[in-house]
């Protein structure tokens, strides 16, 4: 045993470098476990590595795959070389990227003696570096650069110092490819943050757009969000005036205001400013102080005045009517390139529709809403294609249905159309009010499925203007636009329990009241009503009211599927051959036999729909006058369907849904479905989040 004063042996003293270059490779992978920043990481390590290896410059170079060359990331010297035009070099210049390249170390002992790599070794000589060794930095994953290291003075790097510098980078390229990672992953999240945000004004603007015709109520609802997104500190909007030919500010946001702008200043006219370059180019302008100064009118001097330092213009175009811009500025020197331009842009086409609102409905406000509500939704309707020309088909089942719709149509009864999904139930349903005595009227429809449950009492019965969070404007209902009308209820078994009970009464009683009023309105409205889902089943199982159910199923009419009207196949083929042939500016002349054998002997689970599409398909495919019909595509459906084995998931998801029915819906208690499937209250809610089952069954 040493004690303290002893001296140590000959031995001892020829392994100490070898136990110190031990404990710093210990200290190299104890820094690498702790450090997630690349530059922290890296001027952590440098002065463990200097310790058994001097050097003076250490620097990591990363390899840039888009341009093939290396770069400087992190330096760690006594002078700085980050910002030194020769560092950034494409590969075959460097020794780092004969490094990256070879996956070799490189020792240069002289950096005088280097004829390679001229452009570099310059730069080094300038900086006083004599000698240079580089080790790859690589993971089992990929290749990510090099550790290059530079000595100013003697002696010069040799192979014990390189083989060293080799152990202790292959610990630290895990640790800088995380690093890399984290970055990466960081600023990924902040573009999807950034993108988020974007697309939250959008939906902001669109929800703002579609509840208020005011200008100003608008501007209000959307400023403040579409600065703070846009980071601008003011944003207006301004009209074009023709008579005038001049742009006006008409609404502003501006909380930081020294209360030199308002209302009603003119902004620019049109020709004398580059405020009008927006309207004239018809697309998103940039501006700065210069453009400012140039400004004759009042707006450049204001704007100066305010500290604002750059700017962001687009015009507001619709239906290429010019009908001003929208603007916002900041007190920042360039805030503003091309992505703010383009979201601006954006933004601005959906307020355009707002604008264009408004202005049309200046001359009309002596009309009551319900008109107003009445004259939207006609215009919807005839800007709506519908290519329903005729109904395709002769078969029995066909004319069966054909036959039902005659008999009832001239009829105000209630019907109720049901059939597959793709079978054509909207067309029955028009077909119905087109022989009704109600034909002259609106046919107004409601897809329930498409519209969430909390919305869809609102979209039906309308609702007063603050009846709930969001509802700034009084709206018109569906049953009140169908009045002396046709109200066609598409998916009608995707209503929700409640909402059932306030149909029935509608359709009993002939009145309801709007959200949020307390008014009785009685309406006149023959109801269509249609749905895929077996109404009875949904009656047996208690998801669906009996009551309503009697009420809607006063004429049943059952659409059959295609694979019940085979002999209407080829009709149906034909027919949608020419349609998508005129289209698409083809001449289909030929339909080959074994095709059409095949399309009426496949079963089409989706219907007419799915014929339609798959004939669209084969029309794209065909190059001549003969129908390229994609017969691999003809899977037997039916097949597949009957030999399919639920799985485990799905298995218990049905068990837990009959445990939950026949609880009437309750979890808990001694006759909940907790106690039925005989587990926890606590590890059945889990389990039915998982399976995305709700309480209400």
């Amino acid at each position: 045993m040493l004690h303290a004063t002893d001296k140590p042996s000959a031995v001892e003293r020829v392994r100490s470098p070898h136990a110190e270059r031990v404990q710093a490779l210990l200290e190299v992978a104890e820094s690498v476990s702790l450090h997630r920043d690349l530059e922290q990481l890296f001027h952590d390590l440098a002065p463990i590595l200097r310790r058994v290896v001097p050097f003076q410059y250490a620097g990591l170079i990363l390899h840039d795959s888009d341009r093939n060359a290396t770069g400087l990331h992190v330096l760690e010297s006594p002078r700085s070389l980050s910002r030194h035009p020769n560092l950034d070099l494409p590969v075959e210049e460097t020794p780092e990227g004969w490094v990256w390249q070879n996956q070799q170390p490189l020792l240069i002992p002289r950096i005088g003696a280097e004829s390679r790599f001229p452009r570099l070794m310059q730069t080094l000589r300038d900086q006083d570096i004599r000698s240079l060794c580089a080790v790859p930095l690589t993971t089992a994953q990929r290749r990510l650069g090099a550790l290059s290291f530079g000595r100013s003075g003697e002696p010069a790097f040799n192979e014990s110092d390189l083989d060293f510098l080799h152990k202790a980078v292959r610990q630290a390229s895990v640790a800088v490819d995380n690093a890399l990672n984290s970055q990466r992953a960081r600023t990924y999240q902040q573009e999807l943050s950034r993108e988020r945000d974007r697309l939250r004004l959008l939906l902001d603007v669109n929800n703002a757009v579609v509840s208020t015709l005011d200008l100003r109520e608008l501007f209000t609802a959307i400023g403040a969000k579409l600065r703070r997104v846009m980071r601008a500190d003011m944003t207006s909007l301004g009209l074009y005036e023709p008579a005038e030919n001049q742009i006006r500010l008409h609404a502003l946001d501006f909380p930081d205001s020294r209360g030199l702008f308002h209302e009603g200043v003119v902004c620019c006219a049109m020709g004398d400013s580059p405020v009008s370059e927006a309207l004239r180019s018809r697309q998103p302008v940039l501006h700065g102080t210069a453009d400012f100064e140039k400004m004759p009118t009042e707006l450049g001097r204001i704007l100066l005045e305010e500290g604002m330092k750059s700017a962001c213009c687009v015009p507001l175009i619709s239906h290429s009517r010019l009908l001003g811009t929208l603007s916002i500025a900041s007190r920042r020197e360039a805030a503003f390139g091309q992505e703010a331009a383009s979201l601006l842009a954006q933004v601005a086409g959906q307020i355009s529709i707002a604008v264009e609102n408004a202005l049309a409905y200046r001359q009309v406000t002596e009309l009551n809403n319900r008109l107003a509500e009445e004259k939207l939704y006609l215009e919807e309707e005839i800007q709506t294609q519908y290519d329903f020309e005729e109904i395709v088909g002769d078969s029995t089942a066909l004319k069966r249905v054909l036959k039902q719709v005659e008999i009832v149509a001239p009829t105000d009864s209630t019907v109720l159309i049901q059939g597959e999904t793709g079978t054509g139930k909207e067309l029955i349903a028009r077909a119905i009010r087109h022989l009704s005595r109600r034909r002259d009227r609106t046919l107004v429809k409601v897809n329930c499925a498409a519209i969430p449950t909390g919305l869809l009492e609102s979209e039906l019965f309308g609702h007063e203007k603050g009846a709930f969070t969001g509802a700034i404007t009084q709206k018109i209902g569906r049953f009140e636009l169908a009045h002396q009308g046709t109200l066609f209820l598409d998916e009608v078994g995707d209503i929700s329990p409640e909402l059932q009970a306030k149909l029935l009464r509608v359709l009993q009683e002939k009145e309801f009241e709007r959200l949020g009023s307390t008014r009785t309105i009685r309406v006149a409205v023959r109801l269509v009503a249609a749905t895929n889902r077996d109404l009875f089943k949904g009656v047996a199982e208690g998801q669906f009211r009996s009551d309503l159910y009697y009420r809607l199923n006063v004429f049943p009419i059952v659409v059959p599927p295609l694979r019940e009207r085979r002999e209407d196949i080829p009709l149906l083929v034909r027919y949608f051959a020419q349609k998508y042939s005129r289209l698409m500016n083809k001449r289909i002349e030929t339909i080959p036999a074994e095709a059409m054998a095949a399309l009426t002997n496949y079963p089409w689970p989706g219907n007419v729909r799915e014929l339609e599409n798959f004939v669209e398909r084969a029309v794209i495919l065909s190059a001549g006058s003969r129908l390229l019909v994609p017969l691999a595509e003809l899977k037997p459906a039916r097949e597949a369907a009957a030999n399919r084995v639920a799985t485990l998931e799905e298995a218990e998801r049905e068990h837990i849904l009959r445990a939950l029915q026949q609880a009437n819906g309750v979890i808990g208690g001694p006759s909940g479905a907790a106690a039925l499937l005989g587990m926890k209250r606590t590890t059945l809610q889990s389990r039915m989040k998982r399976f995305g089952i709700s309480r209400r069954v």
